[in-house]
């Protein structure tokens, strides 16, 4: 699976967490969540992390459909 890339995240003075994509807002989080996932990004590869957190990540599947009959063309 390719490493996701494109995200970053910013850290307001309100405790909450702006995570974008390609320069696009792509979530907020604020209270435990945001700490829960400033904590998390520490701990792991933070492209993954953000990634994971959006939703906007590969989930295994596009090389299998890509040679489904449907999508052949």
């Amino acid at each position: 699976m390719p490493r996701p890339q494109g995200f970053a995240f910013e850290r307001r003075a309100d405790d909450s967490v702006v995570i974008t994509h390609a320069g696009r807002a792509a979530g907020t989080l604020r209270g435990a969540r945001a700490a829960r996932f400033l904590d998390e990004v520490q701990r792991g590869d933070a492209q993954l992390v953000m990634a994971r957190w959006t939703g906007n990540y590969k989930h295994g599947n596009e090389r299998a459909a890509r040679a489904h009959p449907r999508n052949r063309g």
